[in-house]
Parts: structure tokens; C-alpha cells; sequence
């Protein structure tokens, strides 16, 4: 009962201010007649949410597998390339820079060549995804597997433990907080990769629904596929967030 207290009572600051702002962005949209093409109302948008509720679900359930997909795949490469570094420096700044500079690229530059490469499909979105997702867990991770008290090593080593073992009981579970701080990074921006690829070519998706839209100046339409957006990816943090609480109990929060 307390813990509930205690999620009502941080819910409940934010839940006032989007109160106030639905609000004021009702009354500005009716007062001065602005069009719905410009910004369409509050009512306006929940009502195409209801009256095109299946299109925008069937639109937002690619997006998400797309996104997820991405996130899975880009977290297990991340993490095998850190765990790499974490035991060798050498390939650290061998391949360490390549990956900097495919995090300074944006994505939406390299979109077009994936489409051209792997088609209009579901596979080009998901390395989309993927690779705006990499570079967190690969530093995230590496840093993690490296924060380990050298005395700790030691006391490992003088118990005759080997590599592997100092890995899963001790540079492992060490690494977790940096982990999921990574992970919940991660979460907004495999939506956005995804949504990204859809702009480049998709015949669905809610990248290609708000193209769509905002062509044909259907913008009560478009800020439903942003909503839907929004409550994905809020809907995938959480998840994480809940994973976070159960399997790392023990740790303090990093700052994301």
C-alpha cells in the first residue's frame, strides 16, 4: 500500500501538468479557430485514435517488432564486442574508433543504403534500429566489465579461478547497473531507428504512417502515429525498467 502511495504521489505532478497543457491547447485550438491541418485538437486526435484504433495498432505492432528486434540485436553484438575490449586492450583501439565513427553518422545518411541493400522489408528497419543502439551498450558495458576492484581480481585469482569464472561470478554481475542504463538508453532510440528506416521505404510501419499523413496534410493523423509512438517506446522503457528491479536488486541506480 505504501509503495502505491508513493507511485501516486510522483504520477501525480506530471499527470496535472499534461492536464493543464490538454487543456490550454483545447482552449487555444477552439478560441482561434485554428485549422486542424496546423494543429488539430486534443479531441480531434483521441477521436482518430478510437475511430482508427485497429490501423494504428496493426501500424504500431510493426514499428515495435521492428524496434525490438533492433534493440535485441544490437545489445547482444554490443555486449560481446565490450566483453572482447573488457580482456583486450588491443582490439579495443583497433576497432574502438570505427565505432565512434558510425555513431557520429546519422542514421537517416545511411538508411537509403540499407534499402538499397537489404530492400523495403522488415530487415533493413531492423539494422536501422540496430545501429542506433549499439554504441550505448558497447560503452556502457565495456565500462562496466572494467569497474571491478582490482583487489577483488586478485582475491579471484589467488583462489585459483580462471578467466571465465572472474567473468561470471565477479566482471558479469558488475557490469549490470552500467548494463541496463544502457538498455533504458537503448529503448527510445531503437523506436527511433526504426521509425527512421520506415521514412527511407516501408508500405507500413509508423514511419510510413506518418509520412503518409503529413503529405496529405492529415495532421490529426499524424499526431496520432506519434502518440502511438510515444506510448511504445514508454510502454518498452518501463519493461526494462521492471527487469532492471528484478534481476539487479541489489544495485544503485547509475545515472542514464
Amino acid at each position: 500500500m505504501q509503495r502505491i502511495k508513493h507511485l501516486l504521489n510522483l504520477a501525480a505532478a506530471p499527470a496535472c501538468f499534461l492536464l493543464l497543457v490538454l487543456i490550454v491547447w483545447e482552449s487555444v485550438t477552439r478560441l482561434l479557430r485554428v485549422p486542424s491541418y496546423l494543429l488539430p485538437s486534443p479531441t480531434m486526435i483521441v477521436s482518430t485514435v478510437a475511430s482508427d484504433f485497429g490501423s494504428l495498432l496493426a501500424h504500431t505492432a510493426v514499428t515495435m517488432a521492428e524496434a525490438v528486434t533492433g534493440f535485441a540485436l544490437a545489445n547482444v553484438l554490443g555486449f560481446g564486442l565490450a566483453t572482447l575490449f573488457a580482456h583486450s586492450q588491443t582490439a579495443q583501439r583497433a576497432i574502438y574508433p570505427y565505432a565512434i565513427a558510425l555513431k557520429t553518422t546519422p542514421v537517416v545518411a545511411i538508411a537509403p543504403l540499407l534499402v538499397v541493400w537489404f530492400g523495403t522489408g522488415i530487415v533493413s528497419k531492423i539494422i536501422a534500429s540496430a545501429l542506433i543502439c549499439f554504441f550505448p551498450i558497447l560503452v556502457n558495458a565495456t565500462r562496466g566489465l572494467r569497474a571491478v576492484d582490482q583487489e577483488a581480481v586478485d582475491l579471484f585469482q589467488s583462489l585459483a579461478a580462471s578467466k571465465a569464472q572472474v567473468f561470471a561470478k565477479l566482471r558479469l554481475p558488475n557490469s549490470l547497473p552500467y548494463v541496463f542504463s544502457a538498455l533504458k538508453i537503448s529503448t527510445s532510440l531503437s523506436v527511433v531507428g526504426a521509425i527512421v528506416g520506415e521514412f527511407v521505404g516501408a508500405q507500413r510501419g509508423l514511419g510510413y504512417l506518418i509520412l503518409v499523413s503529413s503529405y496529405h496534410l492529415e495532421s490529426n493523423v499524424l499526431f496520432a502515429a506519434i502518440l502511438a509512438a510515444a506510448f511504445g517506446g514508454s510502454l518498452f522503457f518501463a519493461s526494462v525498467v521492471i527487469l532492471e528491479q528484478v534481476l539487479v536488486p541489489w544495485a544503485a541506480p547509475v545515472e542514464d
